[in-house]
């Protein structure tokens, strides 16, 4: 996707910056917002995103706190007013703070970093809350330190740009966010795979590009986030999640650099979006509900992944998932759940409908034998997946893989599963493998192609009622 003529000299710009630059810093670019909840110490009303009605973007939720005529509102803060130079060189990170320190006791502030400038600013944490309808609008570009040699020994390697605390932010603009992660790839701590299946050095203690914590009613919006030295995004202990029209753009063999991850969060909508990277489009962890996933284009990646859950023989609960209206292409799976042996919890209520596969491996996926190491035992307890559907899923894919595995656990099968209108041919060749189930119990409405004659009908004999296998909540709430 073409960046247009701005932010081409944009990329000039910071080329330039570069080279008149003594060291090697890089310039770096980011956004941050946070809102101060209205009233008394209780949160505000979540804003649950609406999945849109047609294939245009679903517009921004209006803000939700009328303007107070006494209050000097919809101020602009450029943080080149606070002392950024955006040469690509100098450490902007103070003058940030500052900006953001200003335009958070503003209602409705924005915190602007502008065109035509390169900045670099450190590992940060923007803390809230802050006065509601604070918007972090990122025109310019925006970057980290230039690989860990770079970073500061004092920061945490952990993330990069931390939003926390905040209640009605928006992180939104037409400039770049990059993560310069090359060489956070390249440390040789943790293997991954290179070209023709070679081995390369990959990063263990790589930071998380942009984290939101514990926040609330936010919005992220038209920004483009590439090179990310490790996940992109994360939303962590959040609700009432808006993401559209997102670019998210780094190379297939970059490692462990998920598009967008939620974990712990509910009431999500991401929307019309393109996420092309090293692993996960979408990765959705424990503690997730009520997630709307429409209009996205996925690759290449490693799909869209509810999972790993159950990890350590922890509990995992998630449900109400759908996702529609999605493209996954060149991807090493296509719509995939993964649990660990030992879990507990359940997935359930996941839909997945009209989605376009485009030489894809591993299209339709339930693995509940998830294991990053050779010497994973079978273990008696396993998370519950159950009432998963797969609706319209048409395509291509990689006839190295079957494109349907159903692989439950021994003891705790997997129920419900409803295939309808399933058509996956070879992308090249011919299919080696039949589609394979295992412990696996649901029903096909039309015949799938191709045709799975493995699926158990009905229900297993001992359906486990364990308290262990159920959350506390079925709506998600857990």
């Amino acid at each position: 996707m073409e960046l247009g003529r701005g932010l081409l000299f944009i990329w000039i710009l910071a080329i330039l910056s570069f080279h008149h630059c003594s060291s090697n810093a890089n310039a770096r670019y980011h956004y941050h917002k946070k809102h101060k909840p209205k009233g008394s110490p209780g949160k505000s009303p979540v804003h649950v995103p609406a999945p849109p009605k047609n294939p245009d973007p679903p517009s921004i939720p209006s803000d939700p706190y009328p303007n107070d005529p006494g209050d000097t509102t919809g101020s602009i803060f450029d943080v080149t007013s606070y002392g950024a130079v955006g040469d690509g060189c100098s450490d902007d990170t103070a003058a940030f703070m500052e900006a953001w320190k200003a335009a958070c006791a503003v209602e409705s502030a924005t915190v602007l970093v502008p065109s035509d400038k390169v900045f670099m600013i450190t590992s940060t944490i923007f803390p809230g809350p802050c006065k509601p309808g604070l918007a972090l609008q990122v025109d310019g570009v925006l970057m980290p330190p230039d690989g860990p040699d770079c970073w500061p020994k004092a920061d945490s390697r952990q993330q990069w740009l931390v939003f926390y605390r905040l209640n009605d932010m928006k992180l939104t603009g037409n400039g770049v966010i990059e993560g310069n992660g090359q060489k956070w790839w390249d440390l040789p701590c943790k293997p991954h795979r290179g070209p023709n299946g070679s081995t390369l050095p990959g990063p263990c203690d790589s930071p998380t590009m942009i984290r939101f914590f514990m926040s609330s009613n936010l919005v992220v919006s038209g920004i483009k986030i590439q090179n990310s030295p490790q996940f992109h995004m994360k939303f962590d202990g959040c609700e009432g999640v808006l993401i559209e029209k997102l670019l998210i753009s780094t190379p297939k063999l970059s490692p462990n650099t998920d598009g967008i991850h939620i974990g712990n969060t509910k009431s999500v909508g991401i929307y019309n979006s393109m996420i092309s990277n090293g692993d996960d489009c979408i990765s959705i962890g424990p503690g997730c509900s009520d997630v709307h996933i429409e209009g996205v284009t996925c690759g290449p990646s490693h799909g869209i992944s509810i999972g790993s859950l159950g990890v350590h023989n922890s509990q995992a609960c998630v449900s109400n998932i759908t996702v529609r209206n999605t493209v996954i292409r060149e991807s090493d799976n296509g719509v995939r759940i993964k649990t660990w042996q030992g879990g507990t919890g359940s997935v359930s209520g996941i839909s997945f409908e009209n989605i376009q596969m485009e030489n894809v491996r591993n299209c339709i996926n339930i693995d509940q034998y998830y294991c990053l190491q050779k010497a994973c035992l079978n273990q008696t307890s396993a998370v519950y997946v159950r009432d998963v559907q797969y609706r319209n899923i048409k395509g291509s894919y990689d006839v190295r893989n079957t494109p349907i595995h159903f692989a439950c656990s021994d003891t705790v099968a997997c129920t419900n599963i409803t295939m309808a209108d399933v058509e996956l041919m070879p992308h090249e060749g011919e299919l080696m493998e039949e589609p394979f189930c295992w412990n696996a119990y649901g029903i096909e409405e039309t015949l799938s192609i191709p045709p799975i004659g493995c699926l158990l009908k009905g229900m297993p004999h001992a359906i486990t009622e364990s308290s262990q296998y159920s959350c506390s909540n079925e709506n998600g709430r857990f």
